[in-house]
């Protein structure tokens, strides 16, 4: 009886440990240290890995805290990770962020970072990663005004639009996708 009790105690461990493996998250290989994804096997709506993905994030929120990632960026970072690691070639992903409102701090460069907010910019690696991994990033004009974020304090590839609405309309006019959260 005991043996038989321990010999089911270890295939308890042996099955939570094969599920907890099962249920790791990895990054890469577009953005590597950003953007940890789940591998889901034996989908019923399956990729198709011959089609071109285009999505266009619209960026709006961000933590309250000075130095906390906002996770809304690195859903990009998931996006293409997700889709790489399930067989879409790197140049089907296409990417855009747009950037207003409250994730105006969010494309800040360090020197206007530490200034504004005494502490290093969270995102800055984040969003670096992103334009070095060819996406668009696009920060509003409109906000850029309103908060005082002229180029020179933006992180170097960030581009500026007339606004939001004027990049958000653009990327959908050239069949990105919506996604917003």
């Amino acid at each position: 009886m005991i043996q038989i009790l321990r010999f089911s105690t270890v295939m308890g461990l042996c099955m939570l440990s094969l599920q907890l493996k099962a249920q790791t998250r990895v990054t890469g290989p577009i953005v590597s240290e950003f953007g940890k994804v789940y591998k889901v096997n034996d989908t019923d709506l399956k990729v198709d890995v011959t089609k071109e993905y285009k999505a266009v994030f619209d960026i709006m929120n961000s933590p309250e805290s000075h130095e906390s990632l906002n996770r809304s960026i690195e859903t990009a970072a998931r996006f293409l990770n997700m889709h790489a690691q399930s067989g879409v070639p790197a140049e089907q992903l296409k990417v855009a962020l747009i950037f207003h409102n409250k994730a105006s701090k969010d494309i800040m460069n360090n020197a206007a970072y530490q200034e504004k907010y005494g502490a290093d910019n969270p995102n800055r690696a984040l969003v670096e990663a992103l334009i070095a991994a060819e996406a668009e990033i696009v920060f509003c004009g409109q906000s850029s005004n309103a908060r005082d974020i002229p180029k020179e304090k933006m992180i170097e590839g960030v581009q500026l639009s007339l606004s939001a609405m004027t990049a958000l309309i653009h990327f959908q006019d050239e069949n990105y996708r919506l996604i917003k959260f």
